[in-house]
């Protein structure tokens, strides 16, 4: 892991396109500003796990999982 000092309103570039910017510091916690491309995710860590987790019970769907969907109840 790569560890960088930084000040508010200073920035890092990942690669070419994507620039993070320390938009404000209080306390403990850090508030980041992201400029990446639109076709770039970008997600917390705990968002981007959680949708990993329902990909895989979505793919892991079988055949019968899915037949009453779409029928009235």
């Amino acid at each position: 892991m790569l560890v960088l000092s930084r000040h508010r309103d200073e920035s890092i570039m990942i690669g070419d396109e994507i620039v993070v910017t320390i938009v404000d510091i209080r306390g403990d916690k850090v508030r980041l500003g992201i400029n990446a491309p639109q076709d770039v995710p970008v997600h917390r860590q705990e968002v981007y796990e959680a949708i990993q987790r329902e990909n895989r019970k979505a793919g892991n769907l079988q055949p019968n999982d899915t037949r009453s969907l779409g029928r009235p109840k």
